[in-house]
This record gives structure tokens, C-alpha cells and sequence, in this order.
């Protein structure tokens, strides 16, 4: 890896990777990449490469005890479910492509994926708050 050294310049940051529940979500500087394990291509989900400049906003829920949280990075391909909050809409939040899921128990993982990518959305110059 060169380092720039000139004036302004932003170091690169390492990408991060963050194990939700059957996949696993890796942040680069530019792109989220998500990779499913068996069980979760099995529910119909694939691996998903997510250009952080496309990212229109960041949807959560916090993880409970009775129920998981995810994290959702929504594009211009959500938008529909972004307008109309249904009990449809929210059913398809785990079957999106651009959906993490989180147990309790990964509550911790949650929280910092949840910062990680907002922030990154933040550096590519969007607004993770829609």
C-alpha cells in the first residue's frame, strides 16, 4: 500500500467486515459487499456488491430478544417500500439483498456496522438519514 502524504489527503482506511446473522458484511471506502452463507441463499437471498455513493439512506432496527434487527442499505431500488411503510413492506426488509440481520446476541456487531456504514455513506458524500 503507497501512502499520499500530500496536503488534504484522507488516508484509506482497512475495509471491515461485520458477521450478521447467515451472512457476513465487508466495508470498503466505497462498496459494502455482503456474502450469505448456505442457509441464507436458501431463503432466496444472494451476495450483494452495494456502491456506497448509491445508498439513499440506511434503515435499522435495533435487535431484541423476541426479535432480530437488521440493517438495510436501501438505493433507489427500495424506494417504493421507502415511501409506504406496510406490513408487506416490512416483511421484505429480510428478503432484500441489502439487508443484514442481527440476533440478540450480535447486538454489539450490530451497533458498529450500523456506525461503520452510515459513516461510510457520510464519506462518499450521501445522507444516510434519507
Amino acid at each position: 500500500m503507497s501512502l499520499n502524504f500530500s496536503k488534504g489527503a484522507v488516508p484509506a482506511q482497512a475495509p471491515r467486515a461485520f458477521k450478521g446473522y447467515v451472512a457476513t458484511v465487508t466495508v470498503h471506502q466505497d462498496r459494502a459487499e455482503i456474502k450469505r452463507k448456505l442457509m441464507g441463499k436458501i431463503t432466496g437471498n444472494k451476495d450483494a456488491v452495494i456502491p456506497l455513493a448509491s445508498v439513499i439512506k440506511v434503515l435499522s432496527k435495533e435487535p431484541t430478544r423476541l426479535v432480530n434487527g437488521y440493517v438495510q442499505l436501501a438505493t433507489e431500488d427500495d424506494r417504493g417500500l421507502l415511501v409506504i411503510a406496510t406490513t408487506e413492506a416490512e416483511r421484505s426488509i429480510a428478503g432484500n439483498p441489502r439487508t443484514i440481520l442481527f440476533t440478540w446476541n450480535q447486538r454489539e456487531t450490530y451497533t458498529a456496522y450500523l456506525a461503520a456504514a452510515t459513516a461510510a455513506v457520510q464519506a462518499q458524500g450521501g445522507n444516510p438519514f434519507g
